[in-house]
């Protein structure tokens, strides 16, 4: 199927070769990504299917979308056989899947994830996510980048709050941005928090506003949040993300600014994203190197 898209947002259907909206399914876990994600699609002119992975995903994709249905996290099996149910080839996959699922909840999982993880070299997500892409593919289902579908959240370079960086905090920054690349690079994490030139926290399975909140407590206050795309990031999964969520964290941490890559990290909601870190106070600045 060959779709055509005109300039994102602008409404613009995209149609195959019969006149059809090409049909999109939105995978989703949790967070607000997932809505918004199929929003812009739909506005691109796709006619878009929601599939909630449960847990931990809610139900709040239903309004966004043309038709909804749930399914189990671990009945990969069941999930293939759903889209090929609803004839899907085209899918984007939106919303985190906290890894911890695996070792804290009673996830009964199929055949089909059973070989799968059991296939696995390690379980770190790029190892987990790519064997779940490429069995998606093989059933020929395409997995898209999520960029495809966000591009007008992605965060701009610059400041982007009233509030400008101190010079502590873009030293905090720099020296921030090289580690939390590093994490990245070795599949850790993609966040960490940092006072002083100093590591607080360095994010790993537990995911951003835990580490956001156990880094603000061992800094006190004033800390330094920075988040960062992998140095070789796979847009189809795992793209960074960040909300008012996350400036609740913060807030909450008394962390004072954020630094996101721009142009590889998703802002959700921009505008009140933007409006809320003013009314905290809370510094926000895309970096690009």
């Amino acid at each position: 199927m060959q779709v055509k898209t005109g300039a994102r947002g602008q409404g613009q259907e995209a149609r195959d070769g019969k006149g059809v909206p090409p049909l999109l399914a939105v995978i989703a876990g949790m967070g607000k990504l997932p809505a918004a994600l199929a929003t812009e699609a739909k506005k691109m002119g796709y006619r878009v299917t929601g599939i909630a992975l449960q847990p931990p995903a809610d139900e709040s994709l239903s309004a966004c979308v043309d038709d909804f249905h749930k399914i189990s996290i671990g009945r990969f099996g069941g999930l293939i056989s759903l889209l090929r149910k609803l004839s899907v080839r085209d899918a984007v996959m939106a919303g985190k899947v906290p890894k911890g699922l695996l070792y804290r909840h009673r996830i009964v999982p199929d055949i089909k994830a059973v070989r799968l993880l059991f296939s696995l070299r390690d379980r770190s997500d790029d190892t987990i996510m790519n064997a779940v892409v490429e069995e998606l593919e093989k059933h020929g289902i395409k997995i898209h980048k999520t960029t495809e579908f966000t591009g007008n959240l992605l965060a701009p370079e610059g400041v982007v709050t009233h509030k400008k960086p101190s010079r502590d905090e873009l030293k905090d920054i720099e020296f921030g941005w090289r580690i939390a690349k590093e994490m990245g690079r070795l599949d850790i994490g993609q966040t960490v928090v940092i006072k002083d030139m100093a590591v607080m926290a360095v994010e790993a399975i537990e995911g951003t506003d835990e580490a956001i909140k156990r880094g603000g407590g061992l800094a006190g206050k004033d800390a330094v949040v920075v988040k960062v795309s992998k140095p070789d990031q796979d847009m189809r999964f795992d793209v960074p993300v960040v909300g008012t969520d996350t400036l609740h964290s913060m807030k909450g941490a008394g962390a004072k600014a954020l630094a996101v890559e721009a142009g590889k990290c998703i802002i959700v909601d921009k505008e009140m994203f933007i409006k809320e870190a003013d009314r905290m106070g809370i510094v926000v600045v895309g970096v690009k190197k």
